[in-house]
């Protein structure tokens, strides 16, 4: 049976197995869903509704600031049927690679921005694991 998340309009599934951590900041709420091994998922909700390109150039930036080589392309989904735009990045931590997804859209609630990351070495497991719990997400109400 998996956990599920719902809070300010938005909702989702994830393994129960998986640990949850929320934590207020200013204007929203940040929530990560960490897997026993190298993947995780933030889920962040900011109601001050900043646009999605700020939220993705920062979010960017502070990546880049600790994987300075890191490569990141352009990307766009649609997730809880909105349009997300964002980056798919990939860099090296502890001599694995990494990749990243990121994807920003907004709703009623505000701005929401996701981001995945695991090691490749995990990726052919969890790769559809993470993909589930965003295909699981839902928000209440319209886009703007």
């Amino acid at each position: 049976m998996p956990a599920e998340f719902h809070e300010s309009g938005l909702r989702f599934q994830y393994p129960e197995n998986w640990k949850l951590l929320r934590d207020e900041i200013d204007h929203g709420w940040i929530v990560e869903v960490q897997s026993p091994d190298t993947a995780f998922l933030m889920v962040c909700l900011r109601t001050d509704h900043p646009a999605c390109a700020e939220l993705l150039e920062q979010s960017l930036a502070d990546l880049r600031s600790d994987y300075p080589e890191l490569d990141a392309e352009i990307a766009i989904a649609r997730i809880a049927n909105h349009d997300a735009t964002g980056y798919d990045v990939r860099f090296f931590s502890l001599d694995l690679t990494n990749t990243c997804y990121m994807r920003c859209f907004t709703c009623r609630a505000g701005t929401v921005l996701l981001l995945r990351q695991l090691a490749d070495l995990d990726a052919d497991r969890l790769e559809p694991v993470l993909g589930a719990i965003i295909a699981s997400l839902h928000v209440d109400g319209r886009s703007e």
